[in-house]
């Protein structure tokens, strides 16, 4: 179940708890009259079962309650009620499957801004995947992929693209970019000072790397992978999931990729660098092509599941 909260203008307050009171997915409907101060008006709570959450809330949507009012929706970890039982009996299919577009669009939303934690995060990632390849070291390349926050943006622009909402696309894409750049420019500045302190150098680079040598050498598999990988990613978000996202941020190799890149431009290794650079290409769009595709199929099945019930 998922507790709805509703700020509502009074002259509209009647109308939202009709839909609610006629939904069966709704129930432990609650109307606390005159007690929104900011925006001012009533406050409508209920219970409404995750499957049929999408619907009611394109319906409040629709009367304007998310600008003139307010909504918010949080998750109820244990409901002990033969109301919400039967409520979530009545509601299509099965909470697990259920696409609560709303919740899909501020989830990502957020995560197409930039911030401070996020670019820490991206330049330490992709300096560990640098010395994890550098060094032929693949449990620091994996480590690299789980630190590295660069499936929040690519999730962003995935939704941001099959909802139209350009804006929200074009800063995810900043966002990727600025994070990718900052992983980058640590990546390089690592690289200067391992060679200062004869750590590591060109030939450390041009040594047989067997463990690692497919961060700069695409092929075939990395397109299936990538999209693949962005599929999954999709479910994991929109299931909430965040196990199975953990699987998808080790199966995908865009911050090792910049990592080497930067490393073998500092060492001077253009044709590294290239197949780096285009590893990461294919690996970042394929990840938003997979994520698009699987998104549109989780939506279309998912609004033919409600129209039939």
């Amino acid at each position: 179940m998922q507790h709805l909260r509703v700020v509502s203008p009074s002259d509209t307050t009647a109308d939202v708890v009709d839909l609610l009171r006629a939904d069966p997915a709704a129930t432990n409907v609650v109307v606390l009259a005159g007690c929104a101060v900011d925006p001012p008006g009533d406050v409508v709570m209920a219970d409404v079962a995750r499957e049929g959450l999408s619907p009611v809330l394109d319906r409040l949507t629709g009367m304007g309650l998310d600008r003139e009012g307010s909504l918010a929706v949080e998750a109820v970890d244990t409901s002990l009620s033969h109301r919400a039982t039967r409520a979530e009996a009545a509601a299509p299919g099965l909470s697990e499957d259920a696409l609560v577009w709303h919740e899909v669009v501020d989830r990502t939303e957020a995560e197409s801004r930039i911030s401070l934690g996020y670019l820490a995060l991206m330049a330490l990632a992709t300096t560990i995947g640098m010395i994890g390849v550098l060094f032929d070291q693949p449990i620091l390349v994996v480590g690299a992929m789980v630190v590295g926050p660069d499936f929040g943006p690519l999730a962003a622009i995935s939704v941001a693209l099959v909802g139209r909402r350009w804006r929200v696309a074009g800063r995810a894409v900043a966002t990727l970019a600025a994070g990718f750049g900052a992983g980058f420019a640590a990546s390089v500045l690592m690289a200067l000072l391992l060679q200062a302190w004869g750590l590591a150098d060109q030939a450390t680079l041009l040594a047989d790397r067997p463990q690692t040598s497919f961060i700069w050498a695409p092929d075939a598999l990395s397109w299936i992978v990538g999209a693949l990988a962005g599929a999954a990613g999709m479910i994991s978000l929109t299931t909430g999931r965040s196990g199975v996202l953990v699987g998808v941020l080790i199966s995908v190799t865009t911050v090792p990729a910049v990592g080497n890149a930067a490393v073998a431009l500092a060492y001077g290794v253009a044709e590294e660098a290239t197949g780096s650079l285009a590893q990461f290409a294919i690996n970042v769009a394929m990840i938003v092509a997979g994520a698009v595709v699987c998104l549109v199929i989780q939506r279309s099945w998912w609004r033919v599941r409600v129209w039939r019930t």
